[in-house]
């Protein structure tokens, strides 16, 4: 009897593998910990067991990552959220790219050099066990500018890219201090225009050695490139994006819109491997995740010491060497709903591009709808998620089926600033410091009103 209905449930699971287009695919990825769901679907078989043959391969940085999706080298790529929109839009790079999965949210936080730290600290009220308060103010890191403005000096600060969360988030960050950290224009596209502080590119893995240089006096990146800083002694995460943005998104699964239409039963079974990969990384409240720090410490994935990596990725944060302090939710993949492609995501970040110049005119609330929509697509996802919950492999509680893509509106930001993904002019007009209603930059002056 047994063996009997085990080989009528392996019929069934049979029965259930989709019709792949095409099964040998490569997929890109950057030295960064939120690559994990892709190294986990590959080294627990949850892409061989959607009739999958994955190569992982990591990239140089993000552009070359992107271009090498656009043309084909690479079936996909674990990406920046804001590289599909921007992409789509035509900012930088213009090409059609969409994601069906959500790859975590958190993960990020903001590094000062020593040199800086020591400059912020006397403005940073201190609790009764005399460690700094968290989470420290942008306004603390003000006087410091301003003394390099006295002196002559540049304020230089590394982020990874310009459409990354990282730039935003520290954009974000300096602005709710009442720093600006620049604008764009169609003319010019450093970022620094009328900037208090001038942000740059710097690749991830590059960060701390840039830091130690002098190049830089502080970075905005994902982990473990923040904690390396601690470990090396060269510099002091101030912030984490948790606390600038509780539950913010961080990296997306891009394909090319082209990939979906002409593979979608691939799609779906890449969906299908990612989403359970995510789960395994949350499970039983994150149980999994010091064999996932060994995993990613190898070379061909983060290849950072495990000992970093376990830093932030298994519940802690250390800030000033030898401040560690509990930040459970710092690395999430799966609860909270974080693999959901949601819209009101994508519109926050289509707001802050707007915001900063990057989206050089005013649109219609209704044009960060329909660009949402035409990036962000959780029917494949929620396709994806009903198979796995019919195969038994995922519970049904576990995603949002009824939800219209926008989450609640929320004021769990820095500045306390409401949210709300339905109204993004309304959200971006409240916001002290950025381009509002029909303003623009020309030149070096924001003009209109």
């Amino acid at each position: 009897m047994a063996a009997l209905l085990f080989g009528a449930a392996a019929g069934s699971a049979r029965a259930e593998m989709l019709d792949l287009e095409k099964d040998e695919l490569k997929l890109g990825f950057i030295k960064l910990t939120d690559m994990a769901p892709l190294a986990i679907a590959y080294e627990k078989g949850y892409f061989e067991d959607e009739g999958l043959f994955v190569t992982l391969e990591p990239q140089a940085n993000w552009k070359v990552l992107l271009d090498r999706v656009i043309t084909g080298e690479l079936d996909g790529a674990h990406m920046l959220a804001g590289q599909p929109l921007a992409a789509t839009i035509g900012f930088g790079t213009k090409a059609h790219i969409v994601t069906p999965f959500s790859m975590d949210l958190n993960g990020n936080a903001i590094t000062v050099s020593n040199a800086v730290w020591e400059m912020m600290k006397p403005n940073i009220p201190l609790d009764a066990d005399g460690k700094p308060e968290h989470p420290i103010k942008a306004d603390t890191l003000q006087p410091v500018i301003a003394k390099y403005k006295a002196q002559g000096k540049p304020f230089n600060l590394g982020m990874v890219f310009p459409v990354s969360t990282h730039n935003y988030e520290l954009r974000y960050w300096l602005a709710s201090g009442g720093i600006n950290p620049g604008y764009y224009s169609p003319g010019d596209v450093s970022g620094q225009i009328r900037a208090d502080a001038l942000l740059s590119v710097t690749p991830p893995p590059q960060m701390p050695a840039t830091l130690e240089a002098g190049t830089i006096d502080g970075y905005s990146v994902g982990e473990p490139w923040n904690q390396a800083a601690v470990f090396k002694g060269i510099g002091v995460p101030v912030i984490t994006d948790y606390e600038i943005w509780k539950n913010n998104p961080e990296k997306v699964f891009g394909l090319t819109k082209e990939f979906t239409e002409k593979y979608p039963n691939t799609s779906l079974a890449l969906t299908k491997a990612l989403i359970r990969a995510a789960i395994w990384l949350d499970e039983n409240n994150n149980a999994n995740r010091p064999e996932a720090v060994e995993i990613l410490s190898k070379p061909e994935y983060v290849g950072a010491d495990a000992k970093v990596i376990a830093n932030s990725m298994t519940g802690t944060f250390e800030y000033e060497k030898g401040d560690k302090r509990e930040v459970p939710d710092f690395n999430v993949f799966f609860r909270h709903f974080a693999t959901y492609p949601y819209y009101s995501d994508a519109v926050w970040y289509l707001t802050q591009m707007r915001r900063w110049g990057q989206i050089p005119e005013h649109k219609e609330d209704a044009w960060y709808a329909e660009t949402a929509k035409s990036v962000y697509l959780p029917d494949i996802y929620l396709k994806a998620a009903q198979m796995l919950v019919d195969e038994g492999k995922a519970k049904k509680e576990d995603f949002p089926w009824d939800t219209d893509g926008y989450k609640p509106a929320t004021s769990d930001f820095i500045d306390g600033v409401t949210y709300d993904g339905h109204q993004p002019n309304a959200y971006i007009d409240s916001l002290k410091i950025g381009l509002k209603g029909e303003q623009k930059i020309e030149g070096a002056d924001v003009v209109g009103g």
